[in-house]
């Protein structure tokens, strides 16, 4: 039997039990050792609050339509962050160069369940990095955003960049940006995150609850406001507030996921005054100016391969390895005490 985590209504967690399918021409078996839970996306299902609980996406004209949803309840096999030993192979696959085979470790997206049947194509250049630990693997789509915001904010060596939210995905922006040159100023609600993000190259750190973020930026920056500020928090104030912290013309990347309406948005305030640019960043693809060198999947390669040269550490991210068993309470942990968690992953 396989286990698949699923969200059977708001808040309510199951882990179920399916029957394992046969393997279809094309495709890899592949036995799960590790799934990250996404403290953003994920929580947007579990709270009920995910846009496609009430809309639809329609592909074609790239717009929602109302009044069908476009999942529902229970919703099944949530995950993007796993890891996991390759134990089939389509056998017209066998010795196909660059499919992994049996026995590889592999990173990629197939859910939380203890087994994933993925398509061949979409597993090609997957396996893990020689010398990586296999639990640094469950970073690769998670350290893709972060990259792919650092990119949309078009850092310049010596700029000043500031950083709003600082969960798994918001320190490894607050490194990726130091390490593409920037001083990073790090803001966060939370003292303790603000501390790993000094550990993660934050030059400055700033309490948004108790800092006048803005203003602080300004002194740091002789006056002028940072050159860029990546929101990747998800709240309507912090963008607010990050569109308040930048120069004239400076760039804003908006990387979370926004949800309802921008409360707490004025964008008639410095947004308009100040004539900044406000990007959105999303990680079904990369910025349309780079689209031509990068993709998805060099994000996710790269972002991996800086880890294995030790450019990049996340094995301290992780601060609770938890049975897939107890798969509800570990979202009850991300929900209710978000100061206690940082990455949380599931063990199969």
């Amino acid at each position: 039997m396989e286990q698949v985590v699923q969200f059977t209504g708001p808040r309510q967690v199951e882990v179920a039990e399916h029957g394992r399918e046969p393997l279809p021409p094309g495709h890899l078996r592949v036995r799960t050792r590790y799934s990250g839970i996404s403290a953003g996306t994920e929580l947007t299902a579990y709270r009920g609050t995910n846009p496609y609980l009430t809309r639809t996406w329609d592909a074609e004209t790239r717009l929602f339509r109302e009044g069908e949803a476009g999942i529902a309840y229970p919703v099944t096999g949530w995950g993007y962050s796993e890891v996991g030993e390759v134990t089939e192979v389509s056998p017209e696959l066998t010795g196909s160069p660059g499919i992994p085979a049996t026995g590889d470790l592999v990173w990629g997206i197939w859910g939380h369940r203890s087994e994933g049947i993925v398509p061949a194509e979409r597993m090609a250049g997957h396996t893990l990095p020689r010398g990586l630990e296999p639990l640094a693997g469950a970073f690769a789509r998670v350290g893709a955003i972060a990259f792919n915001a650092v990119l949309g904010a078009d850092i310049h060596l010596g700029e000043d960049v500031a950083v709003f939210g600082q969960g798994v995905i918001g320190l490894l922006t607050t490194r990726l940006a130091q390490l593409n040159g920037a001083r990073v100023t790090a803001v966060d609600a939370l003292d303790v995150r603000l501390a790993h993000a000094r550990e993660h190259g934050a030059h400055f750190t700033l309490n948004a609850r108790t800092d006048e973020v803005a203003e602080r930026v300004r002194e740091f920056t002789e006056g002028r406001g940072a050159d860029a500020a990546i929101e990747i928090s998800g709240a309507y104030p912090a963008l607010h507030e990050a569109l308040r912290s930048v120069a004239v013309g400076g760039r804003v990347v908006a990387s979370g996921f926004y949800q309802g309406d921008g409360a707490g948005l004025r964008l008639g305030d410095e947004f308009h005054h100040n004539r900044a640019q406000l990007i959105c960043s999303q990680i079904g693809g990369v910025p349309q100016q780079l689209a031509g060198r990068w993709s998805v999947e060099r994000l996710q390669q790269t972002f991996l391969r800086l880890v294995a040269e030790e450019a990049v550490e996340v094995q301290s991210l992780v601060s609770h390895l938890v049975p897939v068993a107890d798969a509800a309470q570990a979202y009850e942990l991300l929900d209710e005490r978000p100061s206690d968690a940082l990455q949380i992953v599931l063990e199969f």
